[in-house]
């Protein structure tokens, strides 16, 4: 395989700082010829029509650089509580099974490179893309010997398609106005055969149901978007994915991560994937997974 060094992109600082704080830095160009034939030469489509959905993503976008500005750990460079994003990996490490050890795989939305890093554990060439300039300039000072960086939009990726032979997408969905366009843009650069993961804020859970009826009552927006895992797994599955699953993500809150490890356990596991309405009321978040279909006789 060819050296992860020989592939590394650059993330370069901008001259006038001023203009860092004010304006959103595009992907950064890579430094040879072999990274280059992962660029798409296709323009990069145009921004959500809707003034409300951009209003929303742009506040966000807003928030993750303030996030990376203020903080120094991945938790808060991600948005999350320490014990939340410890639970989400653990889950994700369970869940994966084998670090890859080989082909090419994206991080979209990387934030801090808390997922990016584990991947790089294995053989596997790893790239890790983030909207957010300063949460990937921190990443990229973090330990992580060969994993490429680049900044760029997950609804808008710049690299060709069927280059991917992972894609994994965490802590992305709650921060758009919608799924679809994240789903077609992380299937369209994944290989035939290729894996997605993708996770999302369960819109069926009880806490979360309370709070989106609580603002409804209060005329206040809602502060992030919850997604329905069916819904989730019915874009992955219109737009070419195969052998789509469900995994439920039950986590307490910070108060309460002593008891963790009882929702973690074989049993409630299994518990939970009987008993699907139940899991859905419980469990605060849900990873979907799928594979691109490899022709027309993969079946859904």
């Amino acid at each position: 395989m060819t050296s992860k060094k020989n592939e590394a992109f650059s993330v370069k600082q901008s001259a006038n700082k001023s203009s860092q704080q004010t304006s959103q830095p595009s992907v950064q160009q890579p430094l040879d010829p072999l990274s280059s034939k992962l660029l798409s030469s296709k323009p990069l489509s145009s921004k959500p029509a809707s003034e409300k959905a951009t209003t929303f993503e742009d506040h966000w976008q807003r928030r993750f650089r303030q996030f990376a500005t203020n903080n120094e750990d991945d938790a808060g460079i991600a948005g999350w509580s320490s014990s939340g994003l410890e639970t989400r990996l653990r889950y994700f490490k369970r869940l994966l099974g084998a670090v890859p050890d080989s082909g090419i795989w994206l991080d979209a939305g990387c934030g801090a490179g808390t997922y990016t890093r584990f991947l790089n554990q294995g053989h596997c060439t790893v790239i890790g893309v983030d909207y957010s300039f300063e949460s990937v300039a921190k990443a990229k000072l973090r330990p992580g010997e060969g994993i490429l960086w680049a900044v760029g939009d997950a609804k808008r990726l710049p690299y060709q398609e069927s280059t991917f032979n992972g894609v994994l997408c965490f802590g992305v969905i709650q921060a758009l106005s919608e799924s679809e366009s994240l789903v077609k843009s992380l299937t369209s650069v994944t290989r035939p055969g290729g894996q997605i993961w993708i996770d999302a804020l369960n819109g069926w859970c009880l806490p979360n149901l309370w709070e989106r009826l609580k603002r409804r009552l209060q005329g206040r927006p809602l502060h992030v978007r919850y997604e329905s895992p069916g819904r989730l797994v019915n874009l992955m599955k219109k737009h070419g994915m195969v052998n789509v699953q469900r995994h439920w993500l039950p986590i307490l809150p910070g108060r309460l991560q002593t008891f963790q490890w009882v929702l973690e356990t074989p049993l409630v596991t299994l518990f939970l994937k009987l008993m699907v309405p139940l899991a859905a009321l419980l469990s605060h978040s849900v990873v979907v997974v799928g594979k691109r279909a490899i022709d027309t006789g993969d079946k859904q």
